[in-house]
């Protein structure tokens, strides 16, 4: 029987994390003075190595008064990041260079689906709708 050498897997797979994620969750709170319990967007996790992958090509929902952007995109994170579906992504696109880690895109924002685990990474459905 062939065992399956995860550690190695999971340490090529993550030689392409050249992104950068911020996940954002929304959190219970009691209001002060008012003993109401609010909902208020909290950072959960900072800064972890990503990798985003478009899943396929935008629609275009041009009118005479905007145009709607939306399409949807992967992404690739260490199996144990804790990501919910409906958590909001901030996903910075970037390069590893002899110096480090260099972004060389803008931030964008996501909305995150269900979570698909494997050993050595999960995938996550993520959708961007904006206004351009």
């Amino acid at each position: 029987m062939v065992r399956i050498n995860y550690k190695k897997h999971r340490k090529a797979v993550e030689r392409f994390y050249t992104d950068r994620c911020t996940v954002y969750r929304y959190k219970k709170r009691k209001k002060p003075g008012s003993g109401k319990t609010i909902q208020e967007l909290v950072t959960f996790i900072e800064n972890q190595p990503c990798r985003i992958s478009q899943k396929a090509l935008g629609t275009n929902g041009q009118t005479d008064a905007q145009n709607n952007i939306a399409y949807e995109t992967k992404l690739f994170i260490a199996p144990e990041v804790e990501i919910k579906q409906g958590d909001m992504l901030e996903v910075t696109r970037g390069r590893i260079t002899k110096n480090g880690w260099d972004p060389v895109e803008e931030t964008r924002k996501y909305h995150s689906g269900e979570p698909f685990p494997y050993p050595t990474h999960q995938e996550i459905s993520i959708q961007r709708k904006e206004w351009a």
